[in-house]
């Protein structure tokens, strides 16, 4: 199976501190990944990698097949799409939702005098009623709320037909309706196998949609341990990664983590089941 993106020995230094440490992580076709961690763990650093935006210290990168280092990384960036606050912040208020998206085409941030052809129409549109948004089309981009804003954001993404599409906490910030919203957009995705490979920064476990594949988990800059998702997303690598006893549970596809029960309540009855 063919790499989107592969790490071997990666670090990131600045100064003397250590971002990423001896990081090796593959990313193949058709997968769907989680990185997984708490704040200063390396998981943004590790985006910038992916989205060729900052080069290693140390180690080898390979993106879309091309070497990090020995690619025109300008040729490079238009391969990968990529969802954060910098790009929301670029973007005009007064911009139309349906605009947003489009105008990926041309890699601007506000229209201009720029034409747009049919297939360009077509495929926003077409992008629009998968994400479930059409309905947004003629709002402006400064009165969507924070869960819209998001949704339209990975409609821009994938304008242009990217092989990987990177989502740096797509649900920060989002109130518990806007984030499920989100998450429903993100499992139609996930299920496209024409979808582009996926890789989904965040620090919960309740926010990973249902069709995701594979996890990374990250700590002090560190793998602490990475697979297939059902097998490593594990009570006991959660506690490792986040530092604290952790309960994970799976209903549906969905997971929830809470931290294990301590003192008398450990003992209870009540306390339900502790395990990976």
């Amino acid at each position: 199976m063919a790499s989107a993106l592969e790490l071997s020995k990666v670090s990131i230094v600045r100064g003397d501190k250590i971002l990423l440490n001896q990081i090796s992580w593959k990313v193949n076709e058709g997968e769907r990944w989680i990185v997984l961690g708490p704040n200063g763990a390396g998981k943004s650093t590790l985006m910038q990698i992916a989205g060729a935006a900052i080069h290693p210290t140390q180690g080898k990168v390979k993106i879309l097949g091309q070497r990090l280092g020995r690619v025109d990384v300008f040729d490079l960036r238009t391969r990968i799409g990529h969802v954060s606050t910098s790009i929301a912040e670029q973007i005009p208020p007064s911009e139309s939702a349906a605009d947003v998206i489009v105008s990926a085409a041309y890699a601007v941030t506000g229209r201009w005098q720029e034409q747009y052809d049919a297939d360009d129409v077509e495929r926003r549109d077409q992008i629009m009623a998968e994400l479930g948004i059409r309905h947004l089309a003629n709002r402006t981009f400064g009165t969507l709320s924070e869960g819209e804003n998001k949704r339209v954001l990975i409609g821009r993404s994938l304008m242009t037909d990217p092989e990987m599409l990177l989502l740096d906490e797509p649900s920060a910030g989002l109130d518990l309706g806007a984030r499920e919203d989100l998450l429903a957009s993100l499992e139609l995705l996930s299920s496209d196998p024409d979808s582009p490979v996926l890789v989904m920064v965040t620090h919960h476990v309740e926010e990973i949609p249902v069709g995701f594949t594979h996890v990374l988990l990250l700590r002090d800059g560190h793998v602490v341990a990475q697979g297939p998702l059902a097998t490593t997303l594990t009570g006991a690598n959660l506690a490792r990664t986040f530092g604290t006893k952790l309960n994970l549970t799976c209903n549906g596809g969905r997971y929830t983590a809470r931290r294990a029960a301590f003192g008398h309540r450990a003992s209870s009855p009540a306390s339900g089941t502790t395990g990976d």
